[in-house]
């Protein structure tokens, strides 16, 4: 059925994959739901890609294949009655025999609600970073009995790094073997090494072209670690003039931001993109020299990091729990969380050497390619699912 259908999928093989985010933009969450929805199809399944909303016309483009169907579960992240009732009546409509949830909390009533709609198999994606500071451990024996029922009908919880695959293991809420580690992926056919994209992207945003790029790609919140992102610029910029730090997102503390960086007399060295659409295709990547990621929380994955290494870009992130799966001595550099002066160190001494640049970006791709392939993971995850085995029955 074309993505626009809205007719039953009664009787034919269907992958319900319920998204607790809104598609307003070409990321990682809509590179992996269209990944998976082209092997589905590949292998005669439909894909029904559920939303909190309704895509924005370029999202729900790009995400329009011949298998595909949208529909939208409001407040789906919460699991309210209301989110259960729309679910089951959902279920009733395209009759999914798999149901994947992924950013809904992982103690609630849906895998009850797919289980008596007869739903086969039902999965769980844990994506969630964890509160600075947080250690895993085993929960008290009322709330693991609790959550071995609630959770009893998933099939599987898949786990997007080996950090997240020891928390959710360790604190002991489904038995270990329901577990599964399965990296989160970047789809490396949209990767160009376009050069005409960074000029764009200076021009869009003004940017001199006499000027090096250092950039981070996140949600405008303290959680991410903007203070200390501004912190470095001024630092940077008092020893290389001829920088421009470019923040690309948005979120609650944007303004907050904004004022801090006139406070440390950043104003004309600090671009604020907001939400980029579409990053891979409007050159943000292209035109950074070195990207930052400053997370002070745990980190379960870090998929901007992933793709700035796709981009054979290197990468300053913080120590922190699931990002030093992605990044080495050989393909970034790694820092305590808060310590601006060695972030400050670390972004100079690449900025200064055009040589480490380009070393470390080719280990990043090299890395990408061997671990964090989305067309080989989601290949993966399909074969969790049971599809292709059930295909050659």
């Amino acid at each position: 059925m074309h993505a626009n259908s809205n007719g039953s999928n009664k009787g034919a093989k269907t992958v319900m994959s319920v998204f607790g985010v809104a598609p307003q933009r070409i990321g990682g969450t809509e590179m992996f739901a269209r990944e998976l929805s082209k092997q589905l199809h590949e292998r005669g399944w439909q894909s029904v890609l559920c939303f909190l909303s309704e895509p924005t016309n370029e999202v729900r483009n790009f995400l329009d294949l011949p298998n595909v169907q949208f529909v939208t579960l409001p407040n789906s992240t919460n699991g309210d009655f209301g989110a259960r009732l729309n679910l089951m009546r959902l279920m009733s409509e395209h009759h999914p025999q798999i149901l994947h949830l992924h950013y809904v909390s992982f103690i609630s009533l849906y895998p009850w609600v797919a289980r008596l709609k007869s739903a086969h198999k039902i999965f769980f994606t844990d994506h969630h970073s964890r509160p600075e500071g947080y250690e895993h451990v085993s929960a008290p024996l009322w709330k693991r009995s609790a959550a071995r029922v609630i959770g009893n009908p998933f099939t599987k919880v898949i786990c997007v790094s080996n950090y997240g695959y020891r928390c959710m293991t360790e604190i002991g809420l489904l038995p270990r073997d329901r577990y599964q580690m399965i990296y989160n992926g970047v789809d490396l056919s949209r990767v160009s090494f376009d050069r005409d994209a960074a000029t764009k992207f200076r021009a869009r945003f003004s940017i001199p072209e006499d000027r090096q790029i250092v950039t981070q790609v996140s949600w405008m919140i303290p959680k991410k670690g903007i203070s200390d992102f501004l912190k470095m610029a001024r630092f940077v910029a008092a020893q290389k003039p001829n920088v421009q730090f470019v923040l690309v997102g948005d979120g609650a503390y944007r303004e907050r931001y904004v004022k801090e960086a006139e406070s440390l007399g950043l104003s004309n060295q600090i671009t604020w993109t907001g939400v980029v659409d579409d990053p891979f295709g409007q050159g943000v990547f292209h035109a950074a020299d070195v990207v930052c990621q400053f997370s002070r929380w745990e980190e379960v994955f870090g998929w901007m990091i992933a793709e700035a290494m796709a981009h054979a870009k290197p990468v300053v992130a913080t120590r922190v729990r699931g990002i030093p799966e992605l990044v080495s001595e050989s393909s970034g550099c790694l820092v305590n969380r808060g310590d601006t002066e060695a972030m400050s160190r670390r972004v100079l001494e690449l900025l200064s050497d055009r040589e480490l640049r380009d070393r470390m970006g080719e280990a990043g791709r090299k890395t990408v390619e061997a671990k964090f392939d989305l067309r080989k993971n989601v290949a993966e995850l399909i074969d969790a699912y049971g599809i292709v085995s059930e295909a050659v029955a």
